[in-house]
Parts: C-alpha cells; structure tokens; sequence
C-alpha cells in the first residue's frame, strides 16, 4: 500500500497549499450539513457531525461558518442534498471515481458526463472499477499532537483499534483502516484523546498506472475540471504520482 501513502500525503500537502480553499471549505460544509441533518446537531451525541467539524477546524474553516452549517443541517434546504457516486474513465485509460453531492441530479450528472467526454473520458457504471479502488478509512493525524506518545505504545494502541497500515510522514501520521473498522478508529482516537487533523472514507487505487508526464497533464486536467465542480466532494484516480507529477499537482502548472 506504498501507493496509497503517497496518495494520501500529496492530498494533504496539496490540500494545505491549495489557492482554491473556497473549495475545500464548500466541501466540507456539505459534510456538516449533512451530518446534523442525519444525525442532529448535538456534536456529543453525532459522531459523524463531530468528525465533519473536526475536518472544518483542520482546514481552518471560521466557527461561524461551521456553526451556520450545523444550523442549516435543521432546515429544509438540508434535505435535498443527497450523496452519489460516480465511476468512469479519463484519458489514456485511467480510472477516475467520484464522490458528489448534489441537490439536483440531473444537473450534477449531465455535468459529469460532460467532463467525462470533453476531456477525452467516459462515464462508466457504478461498481465498473471496484477491482481497482478499494474503500479505506484514512485519519491524517499531525505529528505535534502526538509526541507525547511512545510510539510502539500508539502504534499497538491503533492497531487494536482497526488499523492496517500506519505511516508516518514528516508532519502528520497517516492512518488507514477498512471501511468495516472506520468506526472502531473513530472510537479509538476518542479514547486516546488523539484529534485527527482530517479523516475521510477515501478510494484507493489497488493498482496504478504510469504515464508519460504530456499524457499525465491530460489526466490532471479532467481531474481539475471535476474538483472545480461545487457539486463534486472528492475525486480518485489510478494514476501513478511520480516525482513529475507531484511537482505538477504541488505548482499547479499544468493548464
């Protein structure tokens, strides 16, 4: 699971210099609202209100605006949103699913469609790539707010928690876990009085793909054109991040 490490790392570090906050910040009041629809806006009693706020403070989302989502959660506006999913393909074969959430679903598919085929893609059907993604549970969790801990003492104290894989970066620690111990993490990282930084259900790539970096450019520009969409919460691909790449994604030069 190299692959899904850097992954996640560059979503990260890409997150953190990103000019489009606006975006991020869209994104992750749709998970607020959503959450205090679903769950109510008490954040004690809602875990997954408490993890979607604990994403806004990350991300450095104004309390205000956070306090203004979990109201917006009681209203009626809230229940339109609904949540779907997308699979397809992007150029030179590389596999691209998506999670949206939308409040009109024909608008939000005939957008997707549309990207899919001015970029040279397709849009496939649902559950088309899942032998390529597999759904994990990743907490992103800053190095700082752990030193305290031994580390072979945490590193037992999440594996007993559910997860499968840890990496530890220069600035955070990665943790991924299946979808079925997601919540048993959770639980865990509220025992531990240990506060992630983001935590995200994520599908990553089982395998990758190598591109030449002209042909790469062709893919991050339909990945783009999706994240610029205020319906589209999240994109994942299979394409492999080489050194080239992640100066790309890092610089944003491509067009």
């Amino acid at each position: 699971m190299a692959g899904h490490s850097k992954w996640a790392n560059i979503k990260h570090r890409k997150a953190a210099q990103d000019k489009k906050r606006a975006k991020i910040w869209t994104r992750i009041i749709k998970e607020i609202t959503i959450a205090a629809r679903d769950g109510g806006p008490d954040i004690d009693s809602n875990p997954a209100l408490r993890l979607a706020v604990q994403n806004g403070k990350g991300a450095n989302l104004p309390k205000d605006t956070i306090e203004r989502a979990i109201k917006k959660g009681s209203g009626a506006e809230a229940a339109n949103l609904q949540s779907y999913t997308y699979e397809g393909y992007g150029p030179h074969g590389i596999a691209i699913f998506i999670y949206a959430t939308t409040d009109n679903l024909n608008r939000t598919v005939a957008s997707v469609r549309s990207i899919f085929t001015k970029n040279n893609g397709s849009l496939g059907t649902n559950g088309s790539l899942s032998f390529i993604f597999e759904t994990k549970g990743v907490f992103t969790i800053v190095r700082e707010s752990i030193l305290d801990w031994d580390t072979e003492e945490l590193e037992l104290e999440l594996i007993d928690g559910g997860a499968d894989e840890l990496v530890f970066e220069e600035d955070v620690l990665i943790v991924y876990t299946t979808f079925e111990h997601y919540g048993d993490m959770q639980a865990t990282l509220q025992k531990l009085d240990i506060e992630a930084m983001s935590t995200e259900i994520q599908q990553l790539p089982t395998t990758t793909k190598k591109l030449e970096l002209t042909e790469a450019q062709e893919v991050l520009k339909i990945i783009d054109k999706f994240e610029e969409d205020d319906d589209i919460q999240n994109v994942f691909h299979n394409l492999e991040l080489t050194d080239e790449i992640i100066a790309q994604l890092e610089n944003s030069q491509y067009e």
